[in-house]
């Protein structure tokens, strides 16, 4: 009897362990522990139109000028959940933990578009995204990946062209730092070489903490 009283203890004991640590996981990632999150509000017609006369990307999306804060852009999503190889779990490219909360949230870009640390907001959502990852498949595109904590908000969120306001950049000096190290991926050499392009042409924003003078 003793055995089985500490038997069913210590299994009580496990199974509230595991319901605490499933919830603590919902509560830090999915938006379960959030309610539904709002939907993107349809963008602007007029800044819709403005994009005809812009460069275009291989989706067909305008390359704006830093000094564009409102853009329309085509989103992705992304989720740590995916496994991809090589992918380093919930680290982002920076190497901190991928965001997902009630206030900040993390996406991932090519760095010589949005630069680590640039913040933005989707119209019709409350939340501020922070680019802190990039990936493959951005390179080279003006997109932004959305991060999802799971495979289902990921599926989700889909393709979708939303409007964005870009409220801070990031620091173009930050991402060559981090990138020239990584310049054996073909993609980090791309990000690397276009951000010392741009900076050296002076056509980009600056912060002013943004020291270039190491290039």
């Amino acid at each position: 009897m003793i055995m089985s009283s500490l038997l069913v203890k210590s299994g009580l004991s496990l199974v509230a362990g595991f319901a605490m640590s499933s919830c603590g996981v919902q509560d830090d990632y999915a938006s379960g522990g959030y309610g539904k999150d709002p939907q993107p509000a349809e963008p602007s017609p007029a800044l819709i139109a403005k994009t005809v006369t812009y460069k275009k990307d291989k989706h067909g999306m305008a390359s704006y000028k830093d000094s564009d804060r409102k853009r329309y852009v085509r989103t992705t999503s992304f989720s740590h959940m995916e496994k991809e190889p090589g992918a380093p779990g919930r680290k982002n490219a920076a190497g901190t933990i991928l965001k997902y909360g009630k206030n900040i949230r993390s996406a991932a870009a090519d760095w010589s578009v949005y630069p680590l640390g640039t913040k933005f907001k989707i119209k019709g959502q409350p939340y501020t995204y922070v680019v802190d990852d990039y990936g493959s498949a951005l390179a080279n595109t003006n997109t932004i990946d959305i991060f999802k904590p799971t495979l289902k908000g990921m599926r989700d969120w889909g393709t979708r062209n939303v409007e964005i306001t870009v409220v801070q950049w990031g620091c173009y000096e930050r991402s060559r730092r981090l990138l020239k190290g990584r310049r054996g991926y073909w993609h980090c050499r791309d990000m690397y070489n276009k951000i010392v392009k741009k900076v050296r042409s002076g056509n980009y924003a600056k912060l002013e903490n943004d020291n270039m003078d190491a290039l």
